[in-house]
């Protein structure tokens, strides 16, 4: 006869290993009506140790009067909060890109200033 002990599920057995979850499966959806947001400066950046926040913005210059200095405003147009880990894909595809484009000539790599 079995006791108590041996009738409790394998599952709930240290030594059983646990079942792998399956990979889900996601499928992009595009949505045509998400309006693009225009940014010509990115106005804040900051990483608080849970979510990268980096703050996109657009400048609007004032009306040109000769012989006046150039004014304008700088208006935030986006604010984008990321997890950790879309923060660390987010980087890796700039780096990406960054390469492709210094390959291409369009950029050259920073140099160090002399110390």
């Amino acid at each position: 006869m079995a006791s108590e002990k041996d009738a409790t599920p394998a599952a709930k057995d240290p030594s059983t290993p646990a079942t792998p979850r399956p990979q889900a499966t996601i499928r992009y959806v595009d949505r045509p009506d998400v309006t693009e947001t225009f940014a010509d400066s990115i106005s804040g950046l900051v990483f608080d140790g849970q979510t990268l926040r980096i703050e996109f913005a657009v400048t609007r210059l004032d009306e040109v009067k000769p012989g006046a200095a150039i004014t304008g405003r700088r208006y935030p147009t986006c604010r984008l909060a990321l997890p950790p880990a879309t923060a660390i894909d987010l980087i890796n595809r700039m780096q990406q890109i960054g390469a492709a484009l210094g390959q291409a000539g369009v950029v050259r790599p920073a140099t160090k200033p002399n110390s």
